[in-house]
């Protein structure tokens, strides 16, 4: 894109025209990028908010995250919408911090840079046999069910056995549970990708392990998904009723939680209530308490492929809320041909930015980025946080707004204390951006050319009658954005 035509896409007649404008960038179209673009267009009227995003879709995880079959939960969406459409905001897409530009670069080119990008990547269990084809992230999974174009050709073998076994009882675990259960007919009319539709309309998964490495107390998920799961039409419910039985560190904590407690009682109700004899064909879920995974078991029939999962027995240890699992020695082999591991996500450190590797996190006081975690509390200054690469990988959407607030009032306060300090020249911002990544042949992608996607996607859903029809190869959606 020449640069002329980038300016004249980007243009905007500011309301609150400044001659030295507050420029932001915020590095991340996810939730947590577009609460704190809208915290700081409502706090600082003088502000430019420019939101970069290596993907030329926004949303993030509202799009690539959030099950199809929650149509509910992507009504968010228009409100981001509204910010990307304010006169002194721009979404740029299809720029990837690292190789379309460094965070050096963008500390030059910006007041405030906010980084905001979450967590893409995945944690391993580091156990025998981990790397056998048939094992793999829920987060590969999901991307794919949901059209992320990373996963496009992600293949996941749902012809070759009856049986999953989904390592993990969050939320997640609970979604991709749902999708590889619930009949195909219902998604037809939902966003899910057509190439994964297509895939569980030929699926053989009858039955999923849900498997997690303490009891039901602790289980991760909330009671809204669980109840999701419970209710999937003609679902067989497997329950274990001796793993019910609370300690009391487990009435404890079910004191203490509302959630947990709602949790427990509808497993408690599935199994008083799942009398009926399994019927041949009948689609099964399986509740699995106090299993650790401590290998997987390689294919005598198709070497090098997932054949089982090799388990040890744990029990609770430890008092009120700190009840961890421990091996009890006794080990048990699960049989299965597909291995999601919903063990939770992680985010990838960049190139001048500090990391600690072993939260996940970037080192922060309030979202203020320190420049490692010793402890002196020393600001890398004009860079903040927001988010997953914040906090971890915890929370629901709703959980960025106020994640946000707090990153923006330590904006604010640094501002106002002038812990950020005044360039000699004001900072070239969007145009400085646009400049930069032209000369990189970089093929920015805007808001409205964005709206092209979505109304292309839209188009072509008509006609199948689902709410949107996602395009999925890069290819596709750089076509349609940029003709």
């Amino acid at each position: 894109m020449a640069i002329s035509r980038a300016k004249t896409l980007f243009s905007r007649s500011f309301s609150s025209p400044s001659s030295n404008p507050l420029r932001v960038c915020v590095v991340g179209s996810g939730p947590a990028g577009f609460y704190t673009a809208e915290k700081m267009l409502k706090t600082h009227k003088a502000a430019e908010v420019d939101i970069i995003d290596r993907l030329p879709t926004p949303y993030g995880l509202v799009r690539s995250g959030v099950a199809p079959d929650h149509p509910e939960t992507k009504i968010v969406t228009n409100q981001f919408s509204r910010v990307a459409q304010n006169e002194r905001c721009s979404f740029i897409g299809n720029v990837s911090l690292g190789s379309s530009v460094s965070l050096s670069e963008l500390r030059e080119i910006y007041d405030v840079v906010v980084l905001a990008y979450g967590a893409e990547s995945d944690r391993v269990l580091g156990i025998p046999g981990e790397d056998l084809t048939g094992i793999h992230s829920a987060r590969e999974f999901v991307w794919w069910y949901n059209g992320h174009p990373d996963c496009r050709h992600f293949a996941p073998d749902l012809k070759g056995s009856d049986t999953a076994v989904i390592l993990g009882q969050g939320n997640v675990a609970l979604d991709v549970a749902r999708i590889l259960l619930r009949p195909p007919a219902e998604l037809a009319t939902t966003d899910i990708s057509s190439h994964a539709l297509a895939a569980l309309e030929e699926s053989s998964i009858r039955k999923v392990y849900l498997v997690g490495r303490r009891g039901p107390v602790q289980a991760a998920c909330t009671a809204k998904e669980l109840r999701e799961v419970l209710g999937i039409r003609d679902l067989h419910i497997n329950i274990q009723e001796a793993d019910l039985v609370k300690t009391p560190a487990d009435e404890e904590e079910l004191k203490n939680s509302r959630i947990q407690r709602r949790v427990y009682e509808l497993l408690s109700k599935a199994v008083v209530s799942e009398s009926s004899h399994l019927r041949t064909s009948q689609r099964e879920i399986h509740f699995v308490f106090f299993r650790k995974p401590v290998g997987f078991l390689d294919s005598d029939d198709r070497t090098g492929h997932v054949a089982g999962v090799h388990f040890e027995k744990t029990i609770l240890k430890g008092g009120f809320g700190k009840q961890v699992a421990v091996g009890t020695g006794q080990f048990e082999d699960l049989d299965c041909g597909l291995v999601l591991k919903s063990i939770g996500y992680k985010s990838v450190p960049v190139d001048g930015l500090p990391f600690d590797a072993s939260k996940g996190i970037v080192p922060n006081i309030g979202g203020r980025v320190l420049v490692d975690s010793s402890g002196d509390h020393q600001q890398l200054e004009g860079v903040y946080v927001c988010g997953w690469l914040k906090r971890g990988p915890t929370g629901i959407i709703a959980t960025n707004l106020y994640c946000a607030e707090e990153t923006v009032v330590s904006i604010s306060e640094d501002l106002e204390k002038g812990v950020l300090s005044a360039p000699s020249f004001p900072k070239p911002g969007r145009e400085g951006l646009l400049q930069l990544l032209d000369s990189r042949d970089v093929k920015v992608i805007p808001f409205c050319a964005w709206e092209k996607i979505d109304t292309e996607e839209k188009r072509l859903g008509s006609l199948k009658n689902k709410p949107r029809d996602k395009l999925s190869t890069w290819e596709e959606l750089l076509k349609v954005a940029l003709e």
